[in-house]
C-alpha cells in the first residue's frame, strides 16, 4: 500500500502564486532541487491538477531541459519513468507517456490507487489536493516554504476546513528554505 503524499512550495504566509499568478519566490538551490528529485525517484504515481500537469509534462516533452545539467537530466528521468494521473474536464490526450485522465475526482478511486501501490503516490495541485485533504486520504503534507511574504495570491492549504497536523519533521536549506513534514490527524 502505497502512501499519499502533498508536497508544495509556499511562501512564508502560506501561497503557492503571488497576486499576479506567479510562483517564482522560490529561491533557486542545488540542495532544494535534489530534494525534489529524490522524493519524485521514490513515488511511483503522480497525482496531478491540469495546471500543474501542463507546467511539468516539458520535464518529458523538451529535451532541453534535462541537457542544461546533470541535476535536471536526474529530475527529468524521475518524471518520464513515473505513472501519471492527470485530473481535467477539458484534456482529450496527454503529451506525455504513462499517463491517463480521470475525469472528477473520486476518493474511492483514489483510495484504490493508493491500496494498489507498491510506492507512494505524490498529489500536486492545490485544489486536487484540497479534494484529497478533505477525503482524509493524504498521508503526509510536505511544505517547502521559501522565505518570502507575497501577500496574497492562491493558497496551498485549502480554506474552509481545519486540517490538524503533527509534525514529523523539518530540514532547513543553505538558502533559506525549510521543508516542513506533517501527518494530518485522522480524528
Amino acid at each position: 500500500m502505497g502512501r499519499l503524499l502533498y508536497t508544495t512550495n509556499v511562501s512564508l504566509d502560506g501561497f503557492i502564486e503571488d497576486p499576479d499568478g506567479g510562483f517564482d519566490f522560490l529561491p533557486a538551490g542545488d540542495d532544494v532541487f535534489g530534494a525534489h528529485t529524490e522524493l519524485m525517484q521514490s513515488v511511483g504515481t503522480l497525482v496531478y491538477g491540469r495546471r500543474l500537469y501542463e507546467r511539468m509534462s516539458v520535464w518529458e516533452t523538451d529535451p532541453s531541459f534535462a541537457a542544461r545539467s546533470a541535476a535536471l537530466a536526474l529530475f527529468s528521468a524521475a518524471f518520464v519513468d513515473t505513472d501519471k494521473v492527470v485530473y481535467s474536464t477539458s484534456l482529450t490526450a496527454t503529451p506525455t507517456a504513462r499517463t491517463r485522465i480521470e475525469r472528477s475526482f473520486d476518493p474511492t478511486v483514489v483510495r484504490e490507487m493508493k491500496d494498489a501501490a507498491d510506492r507512494d503516490l505524490l498529489i500536486g495541485g492545490a485544489d486536487l489536493a484540497g479534494h484529497a485533504l478533505r477525503a482524509r486520504l493524504v498521508d503526509e503534507v510536505q511544505l517547502y516554504v521559501a522565505p518570502v511574504s507575497v501577500g496574497g495570491g492562491k493558497p496551498g492549504l485549502p480554506t474552509g476546513i481545519r486540517i490538524d497536523l503533527d509534525l514529523l519533521g523539518e530540514r532547513r536549506f543553505d538558502n533559506g528554505v525549510v521543508l516542513l513534514r506533517y501527518r494530518p490527524r485522522l480524528a
